[in-house]
């Protein structure tokens, strides 16, 4: 349960909601979009040189087939409110997360009153120190977030059922908090904040609903790679996970343009390539580490991937 003197913050019926309320039929169109477009503008949301805002989901209407030129952060403070994205219907309920891409098409159901959800106004920039934290190793996992959220061609959506989860309800609760109470140096307290709750939710992405059965295949493919880099293959992984052997090959290679093999490299070499920069530890004993008994043929592979050999990687500032 959301904190009652932020709770009390968000609760009271906005100017907007109150003309609803007062018979107005439709959403005032003017408050979000520049032109008759149904692009939700972070012009108009945002003040100049904002990044990232705040404001209640309006309530008591429909809220038509809309996207947005940012990101979009739903938190379900209380309640349950009902979105239909990219065609979906999406049931949000209290202590729940919906990341939206640019772009996504979204369409939200009539709220009552005692359902309170926030929005968080996001522009891409904001994210930088979200994505240094995450650090430098590129990773499947991270790499198909990040593509969900920050890519215009791909107007993804996350859903994350994260009521159960502590350590994320109390993030989003420090991000509130900073709104509501108008903290003093917010914009690096929110950037902090954001970067330690996505570290958190590349760590709960079983919390994750899926659009599609081959969308939940590859999510937990890449989970399990994550977890298992060094001693793995694509037999174990169907065995564990339940699927077919033929048909998670198959959609591995559909939905990532990459083998099993492919993917499974490429995690054992970024992970190779992290060591050599952040540790001491030897070039031999990181090949091991990774996955690889055979000393030499992880040199070559990891100068076929690099360009370079593992030593002259870690020499170059």
């Amino acid at each position: 349960m959301i904190n009652r003197e932020i709770l009390k913050e968000l609760i009271p019926v906005t100017d907007e909601e109150q003309a609803i309320l007062d018979g107005r039929s439709t959403v005032d169109s003017s408050i979000y979009t520049e032109n008759d477009d149904n692009i939700i503008s972070s012009r108009k949301l945002l003040k100049d040189g904002k990044l990232i805002t705040i404001r209640t989901h309006t309530r008591f209407i429909h809220f038509p087939e809309h996207t947005h030129n940012f990101v979009e952060v739903v938190y379900m403070c209380t309640g349950k409110t009902t979105h239909i994205i990219n065609g979906k219907t999406i049931d949000l309920s209290e202590g729940e997360l919906l990341f939206l891409g640019q772009n996504a098409k979204q369409e939200i159901l009539p709220a009552s009153g005692n359902d309170i959800a926030v929005n968080f106004i996001i522009l891409p920039q904001f994210f930088d120190k979200t994505l240094e934290m995450l650090g430098a190793e590129e990773t499947p996992l991270k790499k198909f977030l990040i593509e969900s959220l920050f890519k215009e061609e791909n107007p993804g959506y996350l859903h994350f059922k994260v009521s159960d989860v502590l350590p994320v309800q109390n993030l989003i609760e420090n991000l509130l908090w900073t709104f509501t109470s108008n903290a003093s140096n917010k914009r690096n307290i929110n950037q902090t904040t954001m970067g330690l709750l996505f570290m958190q939710l590349l760590n709960h992405t079983d919390k994750l609903t899926y659009q599609s059965k081959e969308e939940a295949a590859i999510l937990q493919i890449f989970k399990y790679i994550e977890e298992n880099y060094k001693n793995s293959s694509l037999t174990e992984a169907a065995k564990l996970l339940h699927y077919d052997f033929y048909w998670l090959s198959h959609e591995i290679k559909n939905q990532t343009g990459k083998t099993y093999t492919e993917l499974l490299q490429d995690k054992r070499l970024s992970q190779a390539a992290y060591l050599l920069k952040n540790t001491k530890i030897g070039v031999d004993e990181i090949s091991k580490a990774v996955g690889y008994e055979n000393k030499s043929y992880f040199h070559r592979i990891f100068a076929r991937q690099f360009g370079m050999s593992p030593k002259k990687y870690r020499d170059i500032e």
